[in-house]
């Protein structure tokens, strides 16, 4: 009897999991194989030009100090970023889950998952707008102090400004739900026994909620390490990584074999850094 009520909930199971199993088959392991199989081709199979298979895509990487130049880059603007969204999203997720309640959180809710709603490139020009010389900010600092002009727009403080506002939502909203899971009674006895706040964040609340903390840096760094759109529009002749490389590769010069090559260096190396950084948080925690 039992085994046929776990053979029934095995099979109800396997039902429920098939959509996303599917979903994942077709639209992320099918594609990924491809790039992978592009990867290892002299040209792209559907041109006219004769291709073979070759490792020299991934030879190009090591040959040309231009690639692990960049890549380095591209993997320290995504480490500012997520360190620039963590400072500013941590407290702000604190805010939300201990200090505000009833209307004033939904409405705190609603300005943080406003990003969420809009196009990205409708986000990235509007920041072009605000930074660029003659733009917003120009204007504001020049009616308060005269004969001073900001011209941030094509910079590398541009780029970051751009990225922290299109990921900051998500170290917010997994930081949020890490610190509602603490329970309250955990604090009070904290403050009865006569914590500073100071010892209750870094003893208590921190360590709680590392885990969400740490999955927010991870939501933050993996795609900005592979960011092309705003690099390209906010940072212009300083917005060149290794994101707006492979970009070019697949846009510019059709050389889909090398831009694959390209991503999955940028895939093995993004994951070697998470899987070394694993064992650190595993010790944190």
């Amino acid at each position: 009897m039992a085994q046929a009520t776990s053979r029934r909930d095995a099979l109800r199971a396997g039902v429920l999991l098939a959509p996303a199993y599917l979903w994942l088959t077709v639209a992320v392991f099918l594609p990924l194989s491809a790039m992978l199989f592009f990867s290892f081709l002299s040209a792209a199979p559907f041109t006219s030009a004769n291709w073979h298979v070759t490792g020299l895509n991934y030879a190009e990487f090591l040959t040309r100090s231009i690639y692990p130049d960049l890549l380095g880059r591209s993997l320290l603007l995504a480490a500012i970023v997520t360190l620039a969204c963590v400072l500013i999203g941590y407290p702000c997720a604190y805010v939300l889950a201990r200090q505000v309640k009833g209307r004033a959180r939904e409405a705190l809710f609603l300005l943080i998952i406003l990003p969420f709603w809009s196009n990205s490139l409708v986000r990235i020009f509007s920041w072009a707008i605000v930074l660029r010389g003659n733009g917003i900010i120009d204007h504001t600092l020049g009616a308060l102090l005269p004969f001073v002009s900001v011209n941030l727009m094509f910079s590398y403080t541009a780029v970051v400004i751009g990225l922290v506002h299109s990921y900051l939502p998500y170290v917010i909203l997994t930081s949020y739900l890490a610190l509602q899971a603490i329970d309250e009674s955990i604090l009070e006895a904290a403050r009865s026994l006569g914590a500073p706040f100071r010892t209750i964040l870094f003893r208590l609340l921190l360590p709680l909620s590392l885990q969400g903390l740490a999955a927010g840096a991870v939501l933050i760094f993996v795609p900005v390490a592979g960011s092309f759109m705003e690099p390209r529009i906010l940072g212009g002749k300083h917005g060149i990584f290794y994101g707006t490389l492979i970009e070019d590769q697949f846009v510019a010069t059709f050389n889909w074999p090398l831009g694959a090559a390209l991503s999955f260096i940028l895939l093995a190396v993004v994951l070697v850094i998470l899987a070394a950084a694993s064992p650190i948080l595993k010790r944190a925690r």
